[in-house]
């Protein structure tokens, strides 16, 4: 018993010495963790709009395959860019205008969902014109977004397996 209070005791003791010692260390390691924060890499505008671009062009060639999941899927990657857009650039000024496309959004995913092809390329059409139009209300019309006639990547067949 003596053993357990002279322990007790001597941790109440040493964490009773320096206070002001525990309290600058836990600042360093603030400060520490802070500077690393801000030296963390965080993408940029440019490289979340690059990539909704490609998912553009892929969300196309799945549509016009009636590769209907991958369609889904490539949507999806659309609408996660740009709430990672919204998140990790809510100080740029186009954020703003994000949110017009999201009736052209909810469209292609409706056309999606119905598996219809006639409505799927209407929708698609709409979605590009929103693109285009929140260039136009950011003052980036030199970024012109047009339907793909291309195919963005060689490795990857657009048509669902069956």
């Amino acid at each position: 018993m003596k053993a357990i209070l002279f322990a007790v005791f001597l941790f109440i003791l040493v964490s009773c010495n320096e206070p002001g010692d525990h309290l600058q260390a836990m600042r360093a390691k603030i400060d520490s963790l802070e500077q690393q924060l801000t030296n963390t890499y965080k993408p940029g505008f440019g490289e979340f709009m690059s990539g909704i671009q490609a998912h553009h062009a892929k969300l196309w060639f799945a549509g016009i395959n009636k590769n209907w999941e991958l369609a889904a899927f490539e949507l999806h990657e659309i609408e996660e860019a740009l709430e990672d857009v919204r998140k990790f650039c809510s100080d740029r000024p186009e954020i703003k205008a994000i949110g017009m496309i999201n009736p052209a959004l909810d469209s292609t995913k409706n056309s999606i969902q119905q598996k219809n092809p006639s409505s799927f390329k209407g929708s698609f059409h709409l979605l590009t014109a929103s693109c285009n139009n929140c260039h136009r209300a950011t003052d980036h019309t030199f970024n012109v977004i047009t339907v793909p006639t291309e195919r963005p990547v060689v490795n990857q067949d657009f048509n669902p397996l069956h």
